[in-house]
């Protein structure tokens, strides 16, 4: 045997696999559901969301019989039960946990310093936010849905009483589901991307707020320029696609369905980029 055959025998068997994205996908997930908070978190949302909207829908109810039959009668028609199944309060309210949620599952691991050892265990940085995002997407993206069924079915229980309530075939109904189930992930990525950038639990929290909550509020829907900034914000992709089309018909610049739906997955995708681009050339 030659010396190159001697010593290429030892190099090989030094040489470690490169981490598959199942690998990474399955740590994060490990990561994620080893934090006590994150079921609690999870679990306080939806309590907070589901009051929101079915409190919403039982107050609407509650004196029913009080109103004149023609105007009990035009709420049946006019499908307004369809408005209590996921509140503009309810939204709100998710946005912000979510966003929230999202940051900590990055700023957690700069906080505590773990996140230096898995980037020596995986030096590819961009695959391990990359199976970050994936792994919170999934999980949010699930909880956006169940939240948004159920909400739908606690809030059309309470007018199926009064024959009030909506049905999913209902125009718009579906659509208003979807929607609001989508503001979860997106809500989720744009916090992690956020708490990428700034690497800090606090500011991370109080600028994901800021951004998805806030900044729509000082965006003019009177003016043309800042009413399509506007509606290129999530919050106002999710009203677009929940109010009704009369209500936007009123609006000078008002959003459009298939607008909405595209804000919402540049929103997604561009997050996920922000988040994967800004640990490339950080020193941790």
């Amino acid at each position: 045997m030659t010396t190159a055959a001697l010593t290429a025998e030892p190099r090989a068997l030094t040489t470690e696999p490169r981490a598959r994205l199942a690998d990474l996908v399955a740590a994060e997930w490990i990561k994620l559901w080893s934090l006590r908070s994150t079921t609690g978190t999870l679990l306080l949302t939806a309590l907070a969301v589901l009051g929101l909207n079915v409190g919403t829908a039982w107050d609407q109810v509650r004196y029913w019989g009080e109103h004149a039959p023609a105007d009990r009668a035009d709420f049946v028609a006019d499908g307004m039960a369809l408005l209590s199944a996921f509140t503009g309060n309810g939204a709100t309210v998710l946005m912000i946990a979510l966003g929230a949620f999202g940051a900590v599952a990055v700023t957690g691991e700069y906080g505590t310093g773990l996140i230096r050892t898995t980037f020596v265990a995986v030096p590819a940085r961009g695959s391990v936010m990359a199976a970050k995002a994936l792994v919170l997407a999934a999980v949010t993206s699930v909880f956006g849905v169940l939240l948004a069924a159920v909400s739908f079915w606690l809030t059309q229980a309470q007018f199926a009483r009064y024959d009030a309530a909506v049905m999913l075939d209902h125009p718009g109904a579906l659509r208003l589901l979807l929607a609001s189930a989508l503001l979860a992930p997106v809500s989720a990525l744009a916090g992690m991307a956020v708490g990428a950038l700034l690497r800090h639990g606090a500011s991370a929290v109080t600028a994901t707020t800021l951004l998805l909550l806030v900044a729509p509020v000082f965006l003019s829907t009177r003016r043309y320029w800042t009413a399509l900034l506007g509606n290129a914000t999530p919050y106002r992709a999710w009203t677009t696609l929940a109010e009704r089309p009369d209500v936007l018909a009123h609006q000078p610049y008002p959003g459009t369905p298939g607008g909405a739906w595209l804000t919402l997955a540049c929103w997604a995708a561009g997050s996920v980029v922000v988040t994967v681009l800004a640990v490339r050339r950080r020193d941790q």
